[in-house]
């Protein structure tokens, strides 16, 4: 997996907070960080994961996209081991073995879910705007429960309401992740947003990286 790794420190960090990302996120982060630190008021260091190929990278089985130009590959396994193998142990060898926070927006959003299920290393997982419209997620995540202890969902709520028949779908799927995880997690939430898929995602994903913050530091 190609790789690049953007840290923004805020004050002397309690917890980790690993955002995957791509490249045209990378304007938006620091005022995302300071939204986080708002609403969060703890210290923390992000990590901002950028990858080469977000529709390979992220997507842990190929399947139809919902944009007729491209198909999801299947570089999720590559992408996780990555963290796990080498970027998670770079960042605690400088900072201390703080809680980790996996969060994506989108694709990225899937992945964190995705990984959520496959490793216990995630203290929490924000999810927003999560792309679970892919083929096969429902079976998928009724066959592996969450190992984090606590999930934010958040959704825009207009982004179901589309001609495009795999997209529309992805309300219906959200609403049944919540449903999974208020069994599976300490903590779940689930957050319906104003507007559509592209309504200020750095502000959407700074929400789910504060609440989950809150989460494990009451």
């Amino acid at each position: 997996m190609e790789q690049k790794i953007h840290i923004i420190e805020q004050g002397k960090p309690e917890v980790l907070l690993l955002q995957m990302t791509f490249a045209e996120e990378l304007p938006t982060l620091q005022a995302e960080v300071n939204a986080i630190y708002q609403a969060a008021q703890k210290p923390f260091v992000l990590a901002a994961v950028e990858v080469g190929n977000w529709s390979h990278d992220f997507s842990p089985w190929n399947s139809p996209s919902i944009s007729p130009r491209e198909q999801l590959g299947d570089g999720a396994v590559d992408t996780l081991r990555a963290l796990e193998k080498d970027v998670l142990p770079m960042l605690r060898e400088r900072y201390g073995e703080l809680p980790a926070i996996l969060g994506g927006y989108s694709l990225a959003g899937l992945f964190a879910l995705w990984a959520g299920t496959q490793t216990n290393t995630f203290a929490a997982v924000a999810a927003c705007s999560p792309s679970l419209w892919i083929k096969g997620w429902s079976e998928y995540a009724d066959a592996h429960p969450l190992q984090t202890k606590a999930v934010y969902l958040s959704l825009g709520d207009k982004e179901e309401k589309t001609r495009n028949p795999l997209s529309a779908t992805v309300g219906d799927r959200v609403r049944e992740q919540h449903d999974r995880h208020q069994f599976a997690a300490d903590h779940c939430t689930l957050v319906w947003e104003k507007g559509g898929h592209f309504v200020t995602p750095h502000l959407r994903l700074a929400r789910g990286f504060a609440w989950c913050i809150n989460s494990l530091t009451k």
